[in-house]
Parts: C-alpha cells; sequence; structure tokens
C-alpha cells in the first residue's frame, strides 16, 4: 500500500513538473518573435490572413525592427486588398534592409494594383537584376501580368517564359500563359497551359488551404472557358459542373450559369 501511495505521489510530482515545463515552453513561445512570426506565416499560408497579421503584430511588438516580419505584413495587407497599408510596411522592411529584394517585388504588386505602373516595373526590375536574389521567377511573372494588363501579349508571352525558365512547375505561370494565348484566339494553346497550370494539383482541394481552393476553382474556370471557345462544348460543361458546387465568387457563378444555358 506504501508502495503504491508513492508510486502515485511520483506520477503526479511528474505531471505538475511537466505542466510547469510546459508552462515555460509556451511563456517562452510567447515572448519569442520568431515562433510569433512564423505562426503568422503559417496562417498567411493556409489564407487565414487576419490571423496571420495578428501572429506578424505580435512578433513586431515583441521586435519591432523584425524586417522579415514588416514584409510579409506587407504582402499579408496586399492579399486584403489593403495596398496603401502595405506600400508602407514594405518600404519599413527595406528601410530596416535595403538588400530585402523580396519587398521590392511585393512593394511592385502593391503599386500596380493601385495603378502606378511606372513604380510597379521599377521594382520588378530591381528584384530581377539583382544577383542574390533566388525567385526571380516571381518578378518575371509580374511583369508578363503588366504586359498582358496593357495588350502587350508577345512581350507579356517572353516574360512569362522566363519564369517558366527558372521554375517550369510555376503554376500561376502556366495560368498566365493560358490567358496570353485565349487572348491570342490560340484556344488549343490555352488548354494545354491550363491543364500545365492543374498538373499534380490535389484533385480534391478541399483538405487544403483556401488559398488552394480558391486556385483549383479559378484554374479550371479558366479552363472551361477555354474548352468553350474552342468548341469542346461537353468537356466545359463538365469542368463547369465539377467546380460549381466550390465557387463562392459570385460573378463567376453568375458566368457559370449562363456557359451552362448556352450548352444545355
Amino acid at each position: 500500500m506504501k508502495s503504491k501511495t508513492a508510486l502515485i505521489l511520483l506520477i503526479c510530482l511528474n505531471l505538475v513538473v511537466c505542466a510547469s515545463s510546459q508552462k515555460k515552453i509556451d511563456k517562452a513561445k510567447e515572448n519569442d518573435p520568431e515562433y510569433q512570426y512564423n505562426l503568422g506565416l503559417f496562417y498567411l499560408r493556409e489564407g487565414n490572413i487576419n490571423e496571420a497579421i495578428r501572429y506578424i503584430n505580435k512578433a513586431l511588438t515583441l521586435k519591432p525592427e523584425y524586417d522579415n516580419a514588416l514584409c510579409t505584413l506587407g504582402l499579408a495587407h496586399s492579399m486584403k486588398g489593403e495596398f496603401q497599408e502595405s506600400i508602407a510596411y514594405l518600404k519599413q522592411s527595406l528601410d530596416i534592409n535595403p538588400r530585402l529584394t523580396e519587398a521590392h517585388n511585393y512593394l511592385g504588386v502593391a503599386y500596380q494594383e493601385l495603378g502606378f505602373i511606372e513604380e510597379a516595373e521599377k521594382e520588378f526590375r530591381i528584384a530581377i537584376f539583382d544577383p542574390n536574389y533566388k525567385s526571380k521567377e516571381l518578378p518575371y511573372y509580374n511583369l508578363a501580368r503588366i504586359y498582358f494588363s496593357n495588350d502587350k501579349l508577345e512581350d507579356a508571352l517572353q516574360y512569362v517564359n522566363m519564369s517558366l525558365t527558372l521554375d517550369k512547375n510555376f503554376r500561376l505561370a502556366h495560368n498566365m500563359k493560358g490567358m496570353i494565348f485565349e487572348k491570342q484566339l490560340n484556344y488549343a494553346a490555352a488548354i494545354e497551359s491550363y491543364k500545365l497550370a492543374l498538373k499534380n494539383l490535389r484533385a480534391d482541394p478541399s483538405a487544403g488551404s483556401n488559398l488552394a481552393v480558391d486556385y483549383y476553382v479559378t484554374i479550371n474556370f479558366n479552363l472551361g472557358v477555354a474548352y468553350f471557345k474552342n468548341d469542346e462544348l461537353q468537356k466545359a460543361k463538365e469542368i463547369f459542373v465539377k467546380i460549381y458546387p466550390r465557387v463562392t465568387d459570385v460573378e463567376m457563378r453568375i458566368k457559370i450559369d449562363q456557359y451552362l444555358r448556352v450548352i444545355k
């Protein structure tokens, strides 16, 4: 009986020690800007932008001169469509670390969305000309977006191909290439590009992040439209019916309804 009591006491003592240690770990995490920042990154990748901003702000409270956190906060605000706020945070990150080239790329995106095209192109080219920048497929892709928006399709195609030369699996670039071909009325080529954009993408993205689901729906919609324009109506219908339950964008849903009425 005595030994059993001692064993119970030992177990309880171990539990207290573990709980105390866990509290210390949790407290350390609470005061660790890197940990808070990484939590923010996790939520950003999941498409939960508000939670991402909350944790990144906690990181910045702990470490106000945290250049990467300021840069990512700028990206998060861009994802919310808050481009003026994005620009302010990105500029702060560059004031602290002028060699943070990723911030130039994000800054270019914010400028482009606000219609400041010259400023956007300048930022993208700064990123491209940095010999140490490892993600040049991104500013090349963004330059393609600029030229596509201005109907300079050959220039857009040139830049999107540069992007794909650097990363042949860059799905957004394949999607952009499809959009360029579609605008050039080359629907067969557009279809192939959209298929490449969807290659290896999870057939049922519902278990993935919100961003993955949005991507899956948008690219499939583009593929369906290209099939429709190429007179492959049955394939277009199959795509539209497949994605319809996941479509949250009202305008896209209306367009799908219109296409389906035509196809019957």
